[in-house]
């Protein structure tokens, strides 16, 4: 019996729960018990874990943008940089899981960072100086808690006459930090729901992004401070001399590595306040679990965990996200439903998943049937093993569209011309390739001559060995060639 009999004929609760720049493996249930998740690593035990999911785009508004409306960035051109600066039109928005599943008759929430931006029509630049959030999205969330990038600039929230959302976020408020207030406004959202009505929540924590103290609940980091982490085999103390000279020229993570992992004492800090943070979000993820339980609702709710992107941490000898090495492509993914039979989850799936599969698959647990617009694959077969897995994908497609120097023209009216010279002069790092279970292949297509990166993922996961200059691997760079390009146009049309 798949489903429990109680909750069989009844929509279920959806909460869809994501960090900012938590790489894939800093939790224990991936394999890094120093980092101390001990909620999020019980959700793993009895839930699905993803072994083989990945982002299609490593940063965060394009990639919010993906999950949300199930395009991919080329497709839905919501991004940082011209010439895919846009913003995301309503009409788009409007064919987006949460304004689905809204006309579908659930209440809606959204809680913490936004990342992009909803207009009228859509228009450039996408970073505006002001969001208007209500405006745009008030039609789509009945409850929001909400901003661009923290909680102490541009919040906005409704219900407005909510006294208790009002005092969660009172400025000044003393021993609180934006983790735990992302999680008291979770835990709002469950004590104001209807029990008539099946809900879906979106959260988005600001952390683990950033490391000054008042990013972190300091009292969590008490447990970290002397913690020595394990250090990845591929981290690379000072530069690293294998990076394609356009990248180690041009890209932000390589002079961010140098200010800030590029030493050993570096990355300890660093990652130690990177744990502290993912442990105050398993904090909260517990309490909205034992919430969840005492209201009754856990065993008719889907919870699902991932993050907007990784973060390299010093591998490579990068910092940052973006560029197509697994630290950064790679995603957490956790999902667990209350409602499916123990002996259907407390598993690992090993299946290719990718970010661009989120909406389809969120609509489908509604009993709703994905937009034509929606690229991605419904993955409901895989978590309750009935998908015929030889009939499943074997590649996903990845890509990255950022360039630090357009980032900072990004409000140029002559941005597009900037864009133009970057190109000429050999400076894109822009790339694009898919992922296998055994290959990973990437191409720098703007450069001239284009460069391209292959590896043997299965032999060599820490992608130290560049094989696409090897002769005895023609035929697999032809192949991935071919492959990335088929994708590339199904994924612009």
């Amino acid at each position: 019996m798949l489903f429990k009999s109680l909750a069989q004929n009844k929509q279920p609760n959806i909460i869809f729960l994501m960090t900012d720049d938590q790489r894939w493996d800093n939790m224990g249930c991936y394999g890094r018990p120093e980092f101390y998740t001990p909620n999020i690593d019980k959700l793993a035990s009895e839930g699905v874990v993803f072994d083989n999911a990945y982002y299609a785009v490593a940063i965060c508004m394009p990639s919010r943008v993906t999950m949300m409306t199930g395009r991919y960035n080329s497709n839905h051109r919501v991004g940082f940089v011209a010439p895919d600066d846009y913003t995301l039109s309503q009409a788009d928005f409007s064919k987006s899981y949460p304004a689905m599943l809204k006309k579908a008759g659930y209440r809606t929430g959204f809680i913490g960072k936004v990342g992009f931006t909803v207009t009228q029509e859509t228009t450039r630049p996408s970073t505006p100086k002001k969001h208007f959030y209500k405006e745009n999205m008030g039609t789509t969330f009945d409850f929001f808690a909400g901003s661009e990038t923290r909680d102490d600039k541009g919040f906005v929230f409704w219900p407005e006459n909510d006294t208790q959302l009002q005092d969660i976020y009172k400025p000044g408020r003393e021993n609180s930090g934006r983790t735990l207030r992302t999680g008291e406004a979770m835990q709002r959202f469950i004590d104001t729901q209807p029990k008539d009505k099946p809900f879906c929540l979106s959260v988005s924590f600001y952390a683990v992004k950033h490391d000054a103290n008042k990013d972190m609940y300091m009292p969590d980091f008490e447990q970290f401070k002397d913690v020595d982490f394990s250090v990845p085999n591929n981290y690379v103390e000072g530069e690293n001399e294998k990076l394609p000279k356009v990248v180690k020229e041009n890209a932000r993570g390589v002079y961010l590595h140098r200010q800030r992992t590029a030493k050993q004492e570096q990355y300890q800090r660093l990652v130690r306040r990177f744990a502290t943070q993912g442990y105050s979000v398993d904090d909260q993820v517990g309490l909205l679990i034992e919430k969840l339980k005492t209201k009754g609702l856990l065993e008719n709710t889907i919870i699902i965990y991932t993050s907007d992107n990784g973060r390299f941490q010093g591998t490579h000898g990068l910092f940052d996200k973006c560029l197509l090495y697994d630290e950064a492509v790679k995603a957490p993914l956790i999902i667990y439903d209350g409602r499916m039979d123990a002996t259907k989850q407390k598993r690992r799936e090993n299946a290719l998943i990718s970010s661009v599969d989120m909406a389809s698959t969120i609509v489908s647990l509604a009993g709703l049937k994905p937009t034509e617009s929606m690229q991605g694959k419904d993955i409901t077969g895989v978590l309750n093993q009935t998908q015929d897995m030889s009939q499943w994908r074997d590649t996903v497609f990845m890509e990255d569209l950022f360039l630090v120097d357009m980032f900072k023209a990004r409000a140029n009216p002559n941005a597009d011309a900037i864009n133009e010279k970057l190109v000429s002069e050999n400076k894109s790092y822009r790339a694009r390739g898919v992922r296998t279970k055994k290959w990973k292949y990437f191409v720098y297509y703007e450069h001239n001559p284009k460069i391209e990166e292959l590896y043997d993922v299965e032999n060599d996961p820490l992608e130290q060995n560049n094989l696409a200059t090897n002769p005895e691997y023609k035929k697999e760079l032809k192949k991935f060639r071919k492959q990335t390009e088929y994708l590339y146009q199904k994924a612009i049309k």
